[in-house]
């Protein structure tokens, strides 16, 4: 106690200590480092949300489905919506700033006899949009690495290459993310650099050099059906295309719980985490638009762009206006940013699997923290394995990217807005923390909720004409099987022993061995641990 008194002799708590003391009152000790700044924090997710990796990789759908009105349009609505869901997050992680992110929040806010129940479906709808959203951001860069090296080469792509290089990018960030933990925050810096300046450059350099420009009404008013023939528009009705056109903007405004997930390792969580989430949606909707808005206005021949020989309407219009060196040159800048959002992507994984395990929804294995790197290791190649197999279909799909894409948004989305759907129907449960929106966070939490519905139907929606075993929009098939698991496994086996958020620090006070398999069950079942936390802080 002297020494504490020696080194702070003004006897007040460091910010520090304040974030260890809150997380041990959520039940929880410190075990990850604790050194990223509100920058960092923000970095990560605005790195894992990039605008440029979203919108590069979904160009093509876009231009296809719904064409250059729908891109733009489309951009402004979305985000506007993600908005809301993204201020019912930050109140949230406000209150509860903890690794494990939207299956913790749901567990704490929901009452005492669905807490766990709560957890489990969050957690596992989380874990798949996890996996599925790291899967698109590097399966997406292995498919701009492939269509670049065409430019000015014979190097011709198939399905198989294309899978080796995606290999290569996942070992790539595991290996970073092991043993380069200290390394990632000065990539995050680079990152962020990227993502801001280096968007904006290039951008920039896109509007300046094009030859001609199309006019604000091709931009803003036209629509385009290239999703068969005959297409959705002329099957089904032109606003069927808008809707599912909407799947670009929708997927690429993603992966802001990062700021969430990477809570436990910033300073200052409860202010700091919430803000981080809002600062990266809202700086993203503004580089996104000003970089779609750059694209449309620069292309030069519409159908040549649609219908490229190169497959990819992005290194088209680059080739158009600077031609094929140029456009090597610009595609490079474009897959380091893409690389880097893949490696946060496993970053925020690996902490979202850590936390899950932690609490018992992941075998006690994965609960490891490498004492040397102070990082999760096996969860890192945890999250690896399962993006890689999530690929998997690509080799003999047309729409697998575009399907893995939906599912990210999906299971994602779903994650978010149960716990704020939770704390809209139980607001008892729910005590704010820094950051709250007060009298409007009941309207919030709704308009969130809502939009959530209605992402989760519409990109579940055929998005090619025919339907056929090449053309199938397989995330129902993915979304389904992982909601039949975690409400199938929850009846007839979890219920009986997953309690939800586990309770570290009153275990071990207690002589409760965490890392031992079975002892908190069996702590749980003697009446020695409630199996739940509380979201109310110490006065």
């Amino acid at each position: 106690m002297a020494d504490a008194e020696v080194n702070n002799p003004t006897g007040l708590q460091t910010t520090k200590e304040q974030d260890e003391e809150r997380l041990a009152e959520l039940g929880y000790k410190q075990e990850l480092k604790r050194n990223w700044s509100l920058l960092h924090n923000f970095g990560v997710s605005f790195s894992i949300i990039s605008v440029i990796t979203g919108i590069t990789t979904l160009f093509e759908y876009g231009l296809s489905t719904g064409g250059p009105a729908v891109m733009s349009v489309g951009w402004i609505v979305v985000c506007f919506f993600t908005m809301f869901v993204a201020l019912g997050m930050a109140e949230i992680v406000s209150a509860i700033p903890t690794s494990g992110g939207p299956y913790f929040w749901a567990a704490i806010l929901a009452p005492d006899d669905k807490s766990a129940f709560a957890a489990w479906v969050t957690g596992w709808f989380n874990l798949l949009g996890q996996v599925a959203v790291t899967t698109g951001i590097s399966f997406g860069c292995a498919n701009l690495i492939s269509t670049t090296a065409t430019v000015q080469s014979n190097y011709s792509p198939t399905p198989g290459k294309t899978i080796g290089i995606y290999a290569a990018l996942l070992i790539s960030h595991g290996v970073l993310n092991s043993f380069g933990v200290k390394l990632l925050r000065y990539l995050n810096n680079v990152s962020v650099v990227l993502h801001s300046i280096g968007v904006t450059s290039f951008a920039i350099a896109i509007l300046s050099k094009a030859p001609t420009h199309q006019p604000a009404k091709f931009v803003f008013a036209t629509f385009y059906d290239g999703t068969g023939d005959p297409g959705w528009s002329v099957r089904a009705s032109p606003a069927y295309v808008a809707i599912a056109g909407l799947l670009m903007s929708a997927y690429t405004i993603t992966g802001y719980d990062a700021s969430a997930h990477l809570s436990e390792e910033t300073q200052n969580a409860s202010w700091n985490a919430p803000i981080g989430v809002l600062m990266s949606v809202g700086a993203s909707a503004v580089f996104g638009f000003f970089l779609i808005l750059s694209l449309l206005f620069s292309i030069q021949n519409f159908e040549k762009t649609v219908d490229s020989d190169v497959e990819q309407p992005v290194v088209q219009i680059l080739i158009d206006i600077f031609g094929e060196k140029g456009a090597i040159a610009l595609m490079t800048l474009v897959i380091l940013c893409v690389w880097h959002a893949g490696l946060f992507s496993m970053t925020s994984n690996s902490r979202m699997m850590f936390g899950f395990s932690r609490d018992g929804g992941l075998p006690h294995l994965f609960t490891h923290v490498d004492a040397r790197f102070q990082s999760p290791i096996r969860t890192i190649w945890l999250a690896a394995t399962l993006s890689f197999l999530l690929a998997i279909p690509s080799l003999g799909s047309e729409v697998a990217f575009a399907a893995a894409t939906s599912i990210a948004t999906i299971g994602l989305y779903i994650s978010y807005g149960l716990p704020i759907l939770v704390g809209l129907l139980y607001p008892g449960n729910f005590k704010k923390g820094p950051f709250n929106l007060r009298f409007a966070s009941r309207i919030v939490a709704l308009v969130a909720v809502c939009y959530v519905f209605f992402l989760t139907i519409i990109l579940c929606l055929p998005q090619q004409n025919p339907v056929d075993s090449q053309t199938l929009n397989y995330t129902p098939v993915a979304v389904g099987i992982v909601a039949l698991w975690a409400f199938g496994s929850w009846f007839l086996w979890a219920r009986r022993w997953f309690t939800g958020p586990i309770r570290q620090i009153e275990a071990e006070r207690i002589g409760i061995s965490v890392t031992e398999p079975g002892a908190l069950e069996q702590a749980e079942a003697e009446g020695k641990l409630n199996g739940k936390v509380s979201v109310n802080a110490s006065s």
